[in-house]
């Protein structure tokens, strides 16, 4: 899956949505499918940190240019199969290992919980 990656185009939308009709927002399904390194029981994805800051950047610019966003959905918590390319590439905040079901959280699982945690949100992020 080689999608082009382009969160202005984000912002974009938000923006040239709330300028046509004044609804409230739903950012629902945004993710990445991306290869996973698991290094001493950790799973790193830098690149998924990467993707969900940028498109962060881009909601919270229209959030303070006074577009209706009222929410934003990380697409997914766990891994899953992609019918495009099976187990291969992976969505999710939460790594699955296919063969024993164990379930380790990502580093950009706990970047997430950072910024909850930095916003205020009192129980952070437990354990799948």
């Amino acid at each position: 899956m080689e999608w082009k990656i382009y969160p202005q185009g984000l912002g974009h939308f938000v923006r040239h949505t709330a300028n046509y009709r004044d609804l409230p927002i739903y950012i629902t399904k945004k993710g990445l499918a991306s290869y996973d390194r698991v290094e001493n029981g950790q799973v790193i994805n830098e690149q998924h940190i990467r993707y969900l800051n940028a498109h962060q950047d881009q909601v919270e610019g229209a959030i303070a240019e006074g577009h209706g966003v009222r929410g934003y959905t990380i697409w997914s918590l766990m891994d899953n199969y992609e019918w495009a390319v099976g187990y291969d590439k992976r969505f999710g905040l939460v790594h699955i290992d296919f063969d024993t079901l164990d379930r380790t959280p990502k580093a950009s699982w706990h970047a997430v919980q950072a910024v909850m945690v930095g916003r205020g949100v009192n129980e952070p992020l437990t354990h799948c």
